[in-house]
């Protein structure tokens, strides 16, 4: 069992969430890097050798995706832990295992162990006259997770990527199963502008002597399908291509483009059988991968799940290594939890959430809203609130395009686009503003009564999600 190699001062709950929210006081340069992680978890012996590591890249559909194999795989008899972002409500949300957030006190200690570890790495640095490392908050929360994992004894633990993949903190980890998800415009001012360039910072996660699931978001265009497998070449990794049998069915997670045939490569694929007709109806789609044909898979999800459903499944069988337990896969898919993800917190009248907060992730949104209510007018008061650094006018004029009537906000995070420069958007698009609130409890109190649907950014969904927790 692993052990913590030496002493550290515990923290309570409450000062380990505020030690998350704020870490700067480590260092002071002014970039993370990955050897800040490397360097702590040497400094803990490496508490991520205790267990296998999944990791999971992608712009968009990674959450989902990482959710969905970790319930696969504990369905299939693995202790297996689960590391995503952000949280809706609480920080310790981001690590679960078994298919439970950790509790305060597993929190708490991770937080306390981490911050140590990162102490004693950055007096090292000083004594040695080097500058210290600054300890990001998803550096803190990233070695904190992996000895909570650790202590926990799990086989398996699935890491989301926070960002990128080239220099996120889950890379200084040594995987044995790689994925990437997709490819989309997202955080240009730090991977690039082009989505060539965002493919490479995200296939670089994909190294030598691992294998490796590439999802539909990868198929096209194809200067992104060529850059991802021109990573894999690189490193000698053949990986499992996971494609639609219908571009349909993949509406709104895949760019214009020819879906190429590569029949040098193991491919799987999905078809959609039964599309959801109304809110929390259900969802079947039978999964292809190159072992088995696992027929009649049924969530209550909107249909854009059904490729983060099967990447999943790809994703389990290519980390077993066999053909995966029908009966089990059936369960799991089925009880698998997408917090945030067009999630129904109140049927009447109705509010619905999703986090979606890209254009492209938007465009897989509302391919699920037109798929149950396929007129406009008819569609409840759209609630919006967008982070400024993110491709604002892009969200913007989709939503405008899908929805009559829209209340705007904004959220508690720095980074949020103020409620009456949302409003003037959306008003330029052509969407009436029924309602301009600066804070989402005044939104949710405003709307009090009505049919709501809550998104443009993680963070909105979140505060709504909180509201009712």
């Amino acid at each position: 069992m692993y052990q913590v190699p030496f002493e550290f001062p515990l923290l309570t709950y409450d000062e380990a969430s505020a030690m998350a929210h704020d870490c700067g006081f480590f260092g002071n340069t002014d970039d993370p890097l990955l050897e800040t992680v490397v360097e702590m978890l040497n400094e803990l012996g490496r508490p991520d050798s205790a267990f296998d590591v999944i990791q999971i890249a992608g712009t968009n559909g990674k959450t989902s995706t990482s959710r969905f194999t970790a319930a696969i795989l504990s369905g299939q008899g693995k202790k297996c832990a689960l590391y995503t972002s952000p949280e809706l409500v609480e920080m310790r949300e981001r690590m679960e295992v078994s298919g439970k957030a950790v509790d305060r006190e597993a929190f708490a200690r991770g937080i306390s162990v981490a911050a140590e570890s990162g102490r004693r790495v950055n007096a090292r640095r000083s004594a040695a006259g080097q500058k210290p490392y600054r300890v990001t908050e998803f550096d803190l929360l990233t070695v904190a997770a992996l000895v909570v994992f650790a202590e926990a004894e799990i086989d398996v633990a699935v890491l989301e990527v926070g960002l990128g993949g080239r220099w996120d903190a889950t890379t200084a980890t040594h995987p044995v199963v790689t994925c990437v998800t997709g490819i989309g415009l997202d955080h240009c001012h730090i991977l690039g502008d082009t989505l060539e360039e965002i493919a490479g910072e995200k296939a670089a996660v994909i190294k030598a002597g691992q294998r490796c699931v590439l999802g539909v978001g990868t198929a096209t265009p194809g200067s992104v399908e060529d850059v991802i497998l021109s990573r894999c070449r690189e490193v000698g990794v053949e990986p499992v291509l996971l494609r639609p049998e219908d571009a349909s069915d993949a509406a709104g997670e895949m760019f214009p483009g020819e879906v190429r045939v590569h029949a040098d490569l193991p491919s799987a694929s999905y078809v959609i059988t039964k599309h959801p007709v109304r809110l929390g109806g259900p969802l079947e789609l039978d999964v292809h991968t190159p072992r088995a044909t696992y027929a009649e898979l049924a969530a209550l999800k909107p249909s854009y799940q059904a490729a983060n459903i099967a990447c999943g499944v790809c994703i389990a069988e290519v980390y077993l290594g066999r053909a995966l337990e029908p009966d089990a896969l059936f369960t799991s898919v089925v009880q698998c939890p997408t917090p945030g993800r067009f999630q129904l917190l109140r049927a009447d009248p109705l509010l619905l959430i999703d986090a979606c907060h890209n254009p492209q992730s938007v465009e897989a949104f509302l391919a699920a809203v037109r798929a149950v209510a396929p007129a406009k007018d008819a569609r409840p008061t759209l609630l919006c609130a967008v982070l400024k650094d993110k491709d604002v006018r892009g969200i913007v004029d989709l939503l405008a395009a899908e929805f009559a009537h829209v209340a705007v906000t904004q959220t508690s995070s720095p980074r949020a686009l103020c409620a009456h420069e949302l409003s003037e958007l959306f008003d330029a698009a052509g969407c009436e503003v029924v309602g301009e609130y600066p804070t989402v409890a005044g939104a949710l109190s405003g709307l009090c009564g009505e049919s709501c649907v809550a998104c443009g950014s993680i963070t909105l969904a979140g505060e709504v999600a909180a509201s009712f927790a």
